[in-house]
């Protein structure tokens, strides 16, 4: 990489955009162009005085004023709300957007983005959840990559290299099985967040964690790699891998199975598909095979774990009813985050919004973005009655 590598951040405070902020410092190659934040301006600070962008923004509008305030010294254009996430998504001479923001908001940036001829290196499963068919016909159409951040859909990408698409035979996408492998329903009744939080592997942020442990997040997973790797939803496999060594793996038409391996840590997956088709010298990240004396597979527990289930019939189904299946979840978390709702509280909530609503086929952005209100509002009213 000789040529310096222009790049912006969306969503640099979370957990996604500041392990990539660890790439970019390992790598004189990158710069840091754009950068946002919902509303965590005490980190964004820090973050633009290290790497002086050009641009941030922060999606809260207050909170921007006060970021103003706090850079008045330096020459950062600070920008608000969801105007100012498009102008980081499209900003000159960018290469390659990082899109780490949480949820349907990164859906709007990133086809701004596609449409501005960056590569997007997706770490926003939602973007593709809800707008899959928008999205990836996009990308088709201005020639850019899709390259997934996920380290799941990156251990498929890197698993596909020098190999025919037309000759998979199906995908196998591991889970950890998160905090409650094991357990049924009834030992389920009383978790609260505190439990949902304790990953065994990964360390990620709150949402993604409570959806770790329900399966939701490799529902979402599942939706996504359909549209990434363009395979329907039947070939898709998941196993519960409680190691989290194999990050997934495809197998071919002759029985082969090519699997990506490697520590439970996204800076892999986030430098390859900054360096994508390089693969640059990393000095961590070891992977010590003796430490692991046996690596095991399993069967998902649909039954318990029945939103990765619900999952599958969203993604075969297409059309809005995946915007359903993740912003039903989205509220559904969020109450039971503040302690509104049970824990299996929220799998039956996103069944109940799915078996209310009518699917369109292949709805436009705002029919999408009316979709998502639709069942944010229908769940917010079933739990606050």
């Amino acid at each position: 990489m000789e040529n310096e590598h222009k790049i912006s951040i969306l969503g640099s405070t979370g957990s996604i955009g500041t392990q990539t902020l660890e790439v970019v410092r390992a790598y004189p190659n990158f710069k840091v162009m754009a950068m946002s934040a919902n509303s965590n301006i005490e980190l964004l600070e820090k973050q633009a005085r290290e790497f002086l962008p050009e641009l941030v923004c922060v999606v809260n509008e207050e909170k921007a004023n006060e970021l103003k305030i706090k850079l008045s010294d330096t020459d950062i254009k600070v920008v608000s709300g969801k105007d100012g996430l498009v102008e980081v998504a499209t900003y000159k001479d960018v290469k390659t957007v990082v899109t780490a923001v949480v949820g349907i908001s990164g859906l709007e940036p990133t086809i701004e983005a596609i449409k501005a001829g960056k590569n997007i290196a997706l770490a926003n499963k939602e973007t593709l959840v809800t707008g899959g068919h928008i999205v990836t016909a996009l990308a088709r159409e201005y020639g850019v990559s899709l390259l997934p951040v996920d380290s799941e859909h990156s251990a498929i990408f890197q698993s596909l290299q020098g190999f025919s698409h037309s000759q998979v035979k199906r995908i196998l996408l591991t889970a950890s099985g998160g905090p409650f492998y094991g357990k049924k329903r009834d030992e389920l009744l009383n978790i609260t967040p505190a439990d949902a939080l304790k990953h065994p592997n990964w360390d990620m942020g709150a949402k993604v964690t409570i959806d770790s442990s329900t399966l939701v997040n490799k529902g979402l997973e599942v939706i996504e790699a359909k549209w990434l790797f363009n395979v329907p939803v039947d070939k898709i496999k998941v196993l519960i891998h409680r190691e989290s060594i194999v990050h997934s793996m495809v197998e071919y038409d002759d029985n082969g199975v090519i699997a990506q391996l490697g520590v439970p840590d996204m800076k892999l997956p986030i430098q390859y598909a900054l360096t994508y088709p390089d693969r640059l010298k990393m000095t961590d990240n070891v992977l010590d095979f003796t430490k692991y004396q046996k690596l095991t597979f399993d069967e998902p527990d649909e039954d318990t774990f029945f939103a990765l289930r619900l999952a599958k019939e969203a993604g075969t189904m297409g059309g809005t009813m995946p915007t359903v299946f993740n912003s039903a979840d989205e509220v559904a978390v969020s109450m039971f985050m503040k302690g509104k709702l049970s824990y299996l509280g929220i799998s039956d909530m996103i069944a109940k919004a799915m078996s209310e609503h009518k699917n369109i086929v292949n709805p436009t952005l705002n029919e999408i973005l009316e979709t998502d209100k639709w069942a944010r509002e229908f769940v917010a009213s079933k739990i606050e009655r």
